[in-house]
Parts: C-alpha cells; sequence; structure tokens
C-alpha cells in the first residue's frame, strides 16, 4: 500500500466552496483503478491548507494510472478553481506499523 500526502493552499475565504468541491472530487478519485481510501484534513493553524491522504494498492495506481487518465482532469477541473498554488503529491510507504 502507499499513502500519497497532497497538501492544499487553498485561495482566501474559499475553505467553504474547496470543502464542497473536495465532496464531488472525491467520488471521480474513488473510481480509480487501486485507489483504497482517503482523508480530508484541514489545518487547525492555517485555514487556507488542507491535506489529503490517500491510499493506493502501488504507486503507479496513482502515477500512472489516475494522473494519465481523464479522471485526474475532472478531480483538477473541480479543485483548481481554489488552489492558491498548486499541490503538492508526495509518496510514503510503511516502514513500521504499531
Amino acid at each position: 500500500m502507499i499513502l500519497e500526502i497532497a497538501t492544499f493552499d487553498i485561495k482566501e475565504q474559499s475553505q467553504t466552496a474547496f470543502t464542497a468541491a473536495f465532496q464531488e472530487a472525491k467520488l471521480v478519485v474513488s473510481k480509480s483503478k487501486g485507489f483504497l481510501g482517503l482523508e480530508f484534513q484541514h489545518c487547525i493553524e492555517i485555514p487556507t491548507k488542507f491535506v489529503v491522504l490517500i491510499q493506493w494498492e502501488t504507486l503507479e495506481d496513482h502515477t500512472i494510472g489516475f494522473r494519465e487518465s481523464p479522471l485526474f482532469t475532472q478531480w483538477r477541473a473541480i479543485l483548481s478553481p481554489h488552489f492558491q498554488n498548486p499541490p503538492i503529491a508526495e509518496h510514503f510507504q510503511t516502514i513500521n506499523k504499531i
């Protein structure tokens, strides 16, 4: 399992609209092959910062399967009007788990 951590810097005063748009966007990404689940979080200290934790079966399910598909185009079209800056996506794998 691969964990994608995507950090979103949202335009000032766009938090409510971004949260609403994310409800639609999560339905889009969930249709992608290898998608296992996600968690959507809002930063307490920085109101314009959001993090999405997405679980993928493999790295390629995200980087190729999703990012090179029409689903990614839909996802971006829904969310990008709210971006202050492009999101940052990083991928992690578990080393230890308690």
